[in-house]
């Protein structure tokens, strides 16, 4: 059972500002822990933060004082370097104190790089190298449907993750085996480590490609949480086939200085932490 427990309740609009509050913090604290680290990747973790706050505090089962119930529901971050949104999401969740932020990449921290399943309570699956959490996911799901079981699986992916060859061979086989308790969501922000993914690896028509491999194919505002929320629930009505929600998002959401740069394409800030002085002023603006 979630610690927010509305997965019933209507999307209204205390739902809605509730999520998008949660959504702020993830963002607020993605930026400290990466600049108190100098390490990390902000501007991912900013454009997914939306995405968690709608999956973690809306979605999934989860208990954060048994983190290993059988019961619960499956999210991996296959776009493993989102990691301090993630970190953040699992903290407001309950599964260890806030505090534990501050140590990000800090030697003895259970709080690595990348997500990892053997030191972080909360995390079902250790991610960073790119491709691979969807084949994990399918894996996962498939499992719990031979088992006669109930749990769902949630799987996020970088759109320019979506230039491994693998991702599309879990693609096909999730397709094939008609999973349906299996949702994709790709954070669309059209940027990637080097640059616009339009000119590194053009994934259009990227609707009519996951349709042609099978899937239910959603199409979404990734910064609407109303969007989002009814995306989440359509999934789960979906029966014969996996379903992918396309989340169309702004790579630095919510920092304004950023965002501008991400849409000129400047990627510098993809997996560079700010300085003081450049937080100190995002999150004047962020909260601006």
């Amino acid at each position: 059972m979630t610690p927010f427990d509305q997965k019933t309740a209507p999307h209204d609009e205390r739902l809605i500002k509730k999520l998008s509050e949660i959504a702020l913090t993830i963002r607020r604290n993605s930026l400290i822990m990466t600049t108190k680290a100098a390490s990390g990747h902000p501007g991912g973790s900013l454009s997914c933060a939306d995405i968690l706050a709608a999956i973690y505090f809306h979605q999934l089962r989860y208990d954060p004082e048994n983190p290993n119930w059988g019961g619960r529901d499956r999210f991996i971050l296959s776009k493993g370097h989102a990691a301090p949104a993630f970190y953040a999401a699992l903290a407001i969740a309950g599964f260890f104190p806030t505090e534990e932020l501050w140590k990000l990449r800090k030697l003895g921290s259970m709080l690595q790089g990348h997500p990892d399943m053997r030191k972080t309570p909360g995390v079902d699956a250790s991610t960073g190298t790119l491709g691979q959490g969807l084949s994990i996911g399918v894996g996962m799901a498939l499992a719990f449907r031979l088992d006669g079981k109930d749990n769902r699986v949630y799987v996020l992916l970088g759109d320019g993750e979506l230039d491994e060859g693998q991702v599309w061979e879990a693609a096909m086989s999730a397709a094939h085996y008609k999973i349906d308790n299996l949702t994709a969501i790709v954070d669309y922000n059209r940027q990637q480590l080097s640059g616009c993914t339009e000119k590194i690896m053009n994934l259009e028509p990227i609707v009519d490609k996951w349709k042609a491999f099978g899937w239910h194919v959603i199409q979404i505002d990734g910064h609407d949480m109303k969007q989002i929320l009814d995306a989440l629930d359509e999934a789960e009505k979906i029966k014969g086939k996996p379903t992918v929600i396309l989340a169309y998002t702004i790579k630095g959401k919510g920092v304004p200085m950023l965002e501008k740069l991400f849409l000129a394409g400047d990627c510098k800030y993809h997996g560079t932490p700010l300085t003081e002085t450049e937080l100190a002023r995002a999150l004047e603006e962020l909260y601006g």
